[in-house]
């Protein structure tokens, strides 16, 4: 296959995803392969919501929806257009240890060393190994040339030649020291910031409680921590999010939130909270469900310097007008092809190995 050849097998994957979206599963007519694997995927989707109840059909959803959207021709030529692929490549075995936080959240990975030319070695977590298998099939259906190029595995990795691991700081140890004559991306854990000055519109706010709630904060690109100035006053952030209110009737967040809570109250900790989710002041990243950490800011000379001192534990910082790296309101979920966790170009690492 050329590379012609492989986005065309992605633009048919991104078709098929486009059947179901947020706003319900709509069969489609001229989708290729539909006949096979539509009700097929259905029951995937039914099973990963069973097996994992952080996994609501709404979430499930927006993440399909969201890979339908990147898959766009346009979008796939746009990111790639920048490298040079050797049409004649020894496709190399490359592992792939996904996470399993959130729906398909190792499939950038799984997308990045198949469009590559590469051979791909999967170890998924348990937590999410039901939807990546069967879109994998989906792809080998409509382009057999990709039977034996794609493989999942629960035992021993061997015989490979390159890693990309997803993991804890501590399990990011592991990976290091297990992989270290491997050419290998290991990524740690990182959380997502966002930097509020208090002239933030409603609408803005609004958006941000996408980026706190989707996916129930779950993923790095989830913020859990914000910046604010010295005297916020809290109380429009906390009306602009009030939408998000019906998530306390969620069991697991719910079991969440009333432990967090009993613990600030027992640690006779100071927050602030609405009913559905708690502020503590706190020099952390990494908040726990139903949590938000904050800290306060003289000014933004002050806040870039705090900052620039911890990049490599923050993932995406949303803001308006704060730097050229930024993520507006709202968008943290909908990362383009070309917006690399880490900030480390996989396409590059890819066509090196």
């Amino acid at each position: 296959m050329d590379i012609k050849q492989r986005i065309n097998v992605f633009v048919k994957l991104g078709d098929f995803l486009s059947q179901f979206t947020t706003s319900g599963i709509e069969k489609k007519d001229h989708i290729e392969g539909n006949e096979i694997c539509f009700d097929g995927f259905k029951h995937q989707i039914k099973i990963a919501k069973e097996h994992n109840s952080w996994f609501t059909e709404n979430n499930i959803f927006f993440a399909l929806e969201s890979w339908s959207n990147a898959l766009k021709n346009s979008n796939i030529e746009q990111w790639l257009n920048k490298y040079h692929f050797n049409n004649k490549i020894d496709g190399k075995t490359v592992v792939i240890i996904m996470a399993g936080n959130i729906p398909l959240v190792g499939f950038h990975d799984f997308l990045s060393v198949l469009i590559s030319g590469h051979n791909v070695l999967v170890k998924q977590s348990s937590n999410d190994k039901h939807l990546l298998p069967f879109l994998a099939k989906y792809i080998e259906l409509i382009e057999p040339e990709f039977k034996g190029k794609i493989q999942f595995t629960e035992e021993k990795l061997e015989h490979f030649d390159a890693v990309i691991a997803t993991g804890s700081n501590n399990t990011a140890r592991y990976f290091e020291y297990y992989f270290k004559d491997k050419p290998s991306i290991i990524r740690k854990n990182r959380n997502s910031v966002a930097i509020l000055t208090g002239k933030e519109t409603d609408a803005q706010l609004e958006a941000l409680s996408e980026d706190v709630f989707r996916y129930y904060g779950l993923g790095c690109r989830n913020v859990s921590k914000l910046f604010v100035p010295k005297g916020y006053d809290f109380d429009a952030f906390f009306k602009a999010i009030y939408k998000w209110h019906p998530i306390i009737n969620e069991a697991k967040y719910a079991n969440n939130y009333d432990y967090n809570k009993a613990v600030y109250l027992m640690s006779e900790f100071d927050m602030l909270e609405n009913g559905f989710l708690m502020l503590k002041e706190d020099e952390s990243f990494a908040s726990p469900i139903a949590t938000l950490f904050y800290e306060t800011y003289n000014s933004n000379e002050d806040l870039n310097n705090r900052i620039a001192t911890k990049t490599d534990e923050i993932q995406c910082i949303v803001a308006d007008g704060f730097n050229s790296n930024e993520v507006a309101f709202g968008n943290t979920q909908n990362p383009q092809l070309w917006d690399y966790a880490d900030n480390v170009d996989t396409i590059e690492f890819l066509l090196k190995i």
